[in-house]
């Protein structure tokens, strides 16, 4: 698979809508609906967020973001830090039928994550994080 954009970023909030300038260009260059770009932004968003709100506990760090597209034409967008080890897909499902009060607090937002990608994988490789989110055009609904 040939990258097709690989750019560092402060992990920082400020650098979020640079961040997802970048997804979105590569998702646009592939032709895909405005709605479908919107999903990958909201569930790259989500992902981003919280890495720059809990990978650097001690301080300053940066994420790469790579975009390319597999042998099926969907857009593979690998997060990368070295902060600390959290694979978000140990989050457990939260609880959507329970009176609101009765929820615990937490989750919604790796739920929206899986519910907007085709996949997402979690590795982690010689002291980095690196969570793939993998996209087709086609149109989803969070459930």
């Amino acid at each position: 698979m040939e990258i097709v954009a690989r750019r560092k970023f402060p992990a920082k909030l400020d650098s979020l809508s640079n961040s997802l300038e970048l997804v979105s260009a590569c998702a646009q260059a592939k032709g895909f609906s405005a709605r479908r770009i919107s999903e990958i932004q909201l569930a790259t968003e989500e992902a981003l967020v919280n890495i720059f709100r809990y990978a650097y506990p001690e301080g300053r760090g940066e994420v790469e973001v790579i975009c390319r597209f597999d042998a099926r034409q969907r857009l593979v967008i690998e997060l990368v830090d070295c902060g600390i080890p959290f694979d978000v897909l140990s989050v457990p499902e939260p609880n959507l039928t329970g009176e609101i009060e009765d929820r615990a607090v937490g989750g919604l937002g790796v739920h929206l994550m899986k519910a907007l990608m085709d996949e997402i994988h979690y590795s982690r490789k010689e002291g980095k994080n690196i969570l793939t989110l993998l996209a087709s055009d086609e149109e989803r609904s969070p459930s």
